[in-house]
């Protein structure tokens, strides 16, 4: 590492689990966000800040004034710019040293797997269910860790799937099987969200995105979070590979 990295990342590397070899880790990785929304403005804010060299994050989305009330990497100056435009922009003031692909497009099934392909994990801050298995389906087909993440009103909750390492490690389809219909889980513009709600959980992700790049710490593998920002309280839920999992199980 440079003198200017060493002092940037200093707080980093005084860490025992980290050091420079961890920083330099974090330094070499590449990592995709899905979303430049709620989850995604902090999750990628920290991920820049932490140094991860390479960062991409797809959505076909334009800043819009409602989102702002929690998509904290985008100004009001900003409105009417694609999101991925706009996080380039902040992510560059944050960190210069970043490499930041921006991928101007729906996740679909013709792009997933070259998306997915080019980086090292992938974190999901994507706001309906078909985008979800998609991005779940391809990531089990490729091989790459998926931190995923979701929130709606006051909750919000997390997990990290690796159904690829075999048992005990379940995908996301494990745990959800079908998508609930759209009257049992409204969308954030139906239904509300709190805005700093998105930073919680987005840190969190940025928390185990760097975790598993560094292989420390217990993964969420086979766990799911859940969050109730109201009650204040934290719950922990053992979720279990399902052998008749379209995606993962046996068949």
């Amino acid at each position: 590492m440079t003198e200017m990295q060493i002092r940037r990342y200093a707080r980093h590397i005084v860490l025992a689990e980290i050091g420079g070899v961890g920083q330099s880790r974090l330094i070499a990785a590449k990592v995709l966000v899905l979303g430049a929304g709620g989850l995604g403005a902090p999750l990628l804010q920290y991920l820049a800040a932490a140094g991860i060299g390479t960062l991409g994050v797809v959505d076909d989305d334009t800043v819009d004034l409602s989102n702002l009330q929690r998509q904290v990497i985008h100004r009001t100056g900003d409105i009417g710019v694609a999101k991925v435009a706009s996080a380039a922009r902040a992510l560059a003031a944050i960190n210069p040293e970043v490499a930041v692909h921006a991928h101007n497009e729906r996740l679909t099934a013709a792009n997933a797997e070259r998306l997915v392909a080019e980086y090292d994990i992938v974190a999901d801050g994507s706001d309906n269910f078909a985008t979800r298995y998609l991005l779940n389906d391809t990531c089990y087909r490729l091989r790459k860790p998926l931190v995923a993440a979701a929130i709606l009103r006051f909750d919000g909750q997390i997990s990290t799937y690796k159904a690829w390492h075999g048992a005990g490690h379940p995908c996301l389809r494990c745990v959800f099987p079908e998508a609930p219909s759209e009257d049992a889980v409204p969308s954030c513009a139906q239904a509300g969200v709190l805005g700093a709600l998105a930073g919680t959980l987005g840190a969190l992700q940025a928390t185990e995105v760097v975790k598993e790049i560094l292989g420390v710490g217990r993964s969420l593998s086979g766990r799911l979070l859940t969050y109730d920002a109201l009650d204040g309280s934290w719950e922990e839920m053992a979720i279990a590979k399902q052998s008749n999992c379209p995606t993962c199980g046996h068949s």
